[in-house]
């Protein structure tokens, strides 16, 4: 992928043409924001981005609602503070738990992600759809809203993915441990007839290959990516924010609140990017008499 994207407009444009040229804020945990980012990428090309990873506290899947929140909105602020002119929020985890709160609180358009169980239900034909997320997800009232709404008569094995994100985290996409842990939990969802997975994390696009190898043609992956970029064009669009086609282009702006060497590494293993990582530091009501870690 070249890293075509446009370049960083001011913090606080001015005007129309200013403002459809500022740069679109991506935000997750940590790493698997990058699917999206990659999605976003080659839809919106002119497009400009600020990825910002909120590594030193992934993975959220293991925190509690109130922490998530405060993260969410504490990094959504900061990216409004960069300049940026919309919001993506790529991760499940803090979808689930802070979307209300952000949309409540920031005024700038924003588009969050969700499991894709609409598709799935769509495309099953065994109506056995599995379903691999966070447990905070999983638990959460929208995930349940999104299966009362969306789930027909199709049955749904629903399988916390403990450890997939800190293996993702670690740039582990395909190590022997990796693949017993994804054996356990794809196993009895084949066993049980799904043909249908829902990657219901944005970190689980990276495990492709490694999902592939166990489950081969049997199930069909839904990955919500390209979904969330569409969403994204149509926002733009409606608020009059979509770059202009001549933009000047650059590479992303990428930052993390650690070190983000996993960061550019998997950027560029995944994205073929090759770009500097910004340490930043984004305090937030939780966090900020913390001990940081390194």
């Amino acid at each position: 992928m070249s890293p075509n994207l446009g370049a960083l407009a001011p913090a606080s444009p001015s005007g129309p043409s200013l403002a459809r040229q500022a740069p679109i804020g991506i935000f997750d945990s940590g790493l698997g924001g990058l699917s999206v980012l990659r999605a976003v990428h080659a839809m919106l090309p002119a497009e400009s981005i600020v990825y910002a990873a909120d590594s030193r506290y992934a993975p959220y899947g293991a925190r509690d609602a109130d922490f998530i929140a405060d993260r969410t909105l504490a990094i959504c602020s900061w990216l409004v503070a960069q300049g940026a002119k919309a919001l993506v929020v790529a991760c499940n985890t803090a979808t689930a738990e802070s979307i209300a709160l952000v949309r409540e609180k920031l005024s700038v358009p924003l588009v969050g992600v969700e499991p894709g169980i609409k598709p799935a239900v769509q495309q099953s034909k065994s109506r056995v759809v599995g379903v691999l997320a966070t447990q905070v997800t999983l638990a959460s009232a929208r995930f349940q809203a999104l299966l009362e709404r969306h789930g027909g008569d199709c049955r749904f094995l629903c399988q916390p993915g403990h450890g997939l994100v800190e293996a993702i985290e670690r740039c582990d996409v395909g190590s022997p441990d990796l693949h017993a842990r994804l054996q356990g939990y794809l196993a009895p969802m084949l066993e049980a007839g799904a043909d249908t997975l829902v990657l219901g994390c944005t970190h689980y696009p990276f495990l492709d290959a490694a999902i592939r190898d166990i489950v081969g043609e049997r199930m069909t992956l839904i990955d919500t990516s390209v979904a969330i970029a569409r969403q994204l064009e149509r926002v733009l669009g409606q608020n009059d924010l979509l770059a202009a086609p001549d933009a000047s282009l650059s590479i992303p702006r990428f930052c993390s609140t650690a070190d983000g060497a996993h960061l550019r590494q998997m950027a560029l293993t995944l994205l073929h990017i090759d770009a500097p990582v910004e340490r930043v530091d984004i305090p937030s009501r939780r966090t900020a008499t913390a001990p940081q870690a390194a």
